[in-house]
């Protein structure tokens, strides 16, 4: 939580872990940082995302300027889908979050990034997690697939199996590529929202890019410090809704007992491989401390 942020300082959080958004207390530069990024995100966005996402910014009027009001936000994406957004201090324990996604919450931080953290930082603040998010859940599809991984986690957690359905989490909500007719595709937050992760997801040599499949994906491994050295595409937002229309018990049970991670850079022979990387940036140490995301 940013120690800075009076708003938020000033508030006792609901037993949710849910704060009000005190749309009025967001000073004018704080929306002038929204703006910047926000055009700094949709030039470098351009033929990169799917459409699906620029659907989502003109219905919800993400595009008028300034820090989305959710008195004004959740209407529009209730009427859609079904959902709404809420706002909390800081990253709220699993439990917690994974039953507001079951209910159709999407749980955002109210704070926005100061100047300096304007490529990278550690904790979702308000832009990644309204413009990097929100989008996608006007979405009918995509909106159910987030519920039903809510629903999920709950369960996860009753089987010790939370590493494996974040890792899930990890690459298809936030580092999850499409495979279109137009070529490779963003969908994920986490590079939807970052500046120079857009780019290297979908056109940089480096990172392998494999066909998403469920077991796969829950059983390889990631990094939350560097750029993705795999990444996992979907064909449609139908794939990644069916892939959760099973019964999980059986596959928690499995994985309870299997403890295997893969490498990172490992292609396994069941793989479907739409790009074979030379995982160039990660032999070279990467470059966080001079190229941050």
């Amino acid at each position: 939580m940013p120690l800075n942020d009076p708003v938020i300082a000033e508030q006792t959080p609901a037993a949710d872990f849910t704060i009000a958004q005190k749309w009025k207390r967001y000073t004018e530069d704080e929306h002038d940082i929204w703006n910047t990024l926000y055009a700094q995100q949709i030039d470098v966005l351009k033929g990169r995302a799917v459409p699906e996402f620029y659907d989502g910014l003109a219905a919800l009027d993400l595009n008028v300027g300034g820090i989305p009001d959710l008195a004004k936000l959740n209407p529009k994406l209730e009427a859609l889908t079904g959902w709404e957004v809420v706002m909390v201090p800081h990253l709220v324990p699993d439990d917690v979050f994974f039953d507001h996604l079951a209910n159709r919450r999407f749980p955002a931080g109210r704070f926005i990034r100061g100047r300096d953290q304007m490529d990278y930082l550690e904790e979702p603040d308000v832009f990644h997690d309204i413009f990097g998010h929100v989008p996608l859940l006007a979405q009918p599809v995509f909106a159910d697939y987030m519920q039903a991984y809510g629903q999920g986690g709950l369960r996860a957690l009753r089987h010790d199996c939370l590493k494996n359905l974040a890792r899930l989490y990890w690459y298809t909500v936030e580092f999850g590529l499409m495979k279109t007719k137009d070529g490779m595709k963003i969908y994920g937050a986490g590079i939807v929202s970052s500046r120079i992760e857009s780019v290297f997801a979908v056109d940089d040599p480096s990172p392998n890019r494999l066909h998403f499949n469920l077991e796969r994906v829950m059983h390889t491994d990631y990094r939350i410090d560097d750029f993705q050295q795999v990444y996992f595409a979907i064909e449609s937002f139908e794939e990644l809704f069916d892939a959760t229309q099973q019964d999980f018990g059986p596959l928690y049970e499995k994985m309870s007992q299997d403890k295997h991670i893969h490498p990172i850079v490992d292609i396994l022979p069941s793989d479907k491989i739409y790009t074979r990387g030379s995982q160039a940036y990660a032999n070279n140490g990467g470059r966080l401390q001079s190229h941050k995301r």
